[in-house]
């Protein structure tokens, strides 16, 4: 077989192989972005049902303010199947959020215990409250006020200027 002949049937081949696989991969990628990233099922029921607790607990890192268990994301995937992997392990539930708190700090956790740096999460929204319920309470006051209070009578006015022009 010459050179040229040897390079027409590796092409011919290579196409035949392209022409083939890529219906295959592109018909996989479809039912995977149809279906989504699914996470690692556990088999032990006791095991599912800590995972859904802890699933609960945890936030996802790339969506607002859902919880692990709510999330579709790649990442929450993953995590999730972290978790049961831990779970697997025979860690306890404090010890895999105390893993996962070193490893991605308190944003993790879908309630974070009040420290000096979350302070402002837990009280912030009482204060607003607060704020906004006094400011209520001062304009009412003022407004009372001004209704109670008796409206300058025309007389009274032209007297006030004429002295003001006389003066």
């Amino acid at each position: 077989m010459t050179m040229r002949a040897r390079t027409l049937l590796a092409s011919g081949c290579a196409a035949l192989v392209l022409a083939v696989a890529a219906p295959v991969a592109s018909a996989q990628l479809r039912n995977q972005e149809a279906t989504g990233p699914t996470a690692t099922k556990p088999v032990d029921p006791a095991a599912e049902k800590r995972l859904k607790v802890l699933a609960e607990e945890l936030r996802c890192l790339v969506c607002q303010n859902q919880t692990l268990a709510d999330s579709h994301a790649e990442l929450a995937v993953d995590l999730r199947n972290q978790v049961y992997a831990l779970i697997a392990k025979g860690m306890s539930d404090e010890e895999i959020k105390k893993y996962l708190v070193e490893r991605y700090g308190d944003f993790v956790l879908y309630r974070p215990p009040v420290q000096g740096n979350t302070v402002l999460l837990w009280v912030g929204p009482f204060a607003l409250l607060a704020l906004g319920a006094g400011i209520w309470v001062v304009v009412q006051r003022r407004s009372r006020q001004a209704a109670v209070q008796p409206a300058a009578t025309p007389d009274a006015d032209q007297e006030r200027a004429r002295k003001l022009l006389e003066g």
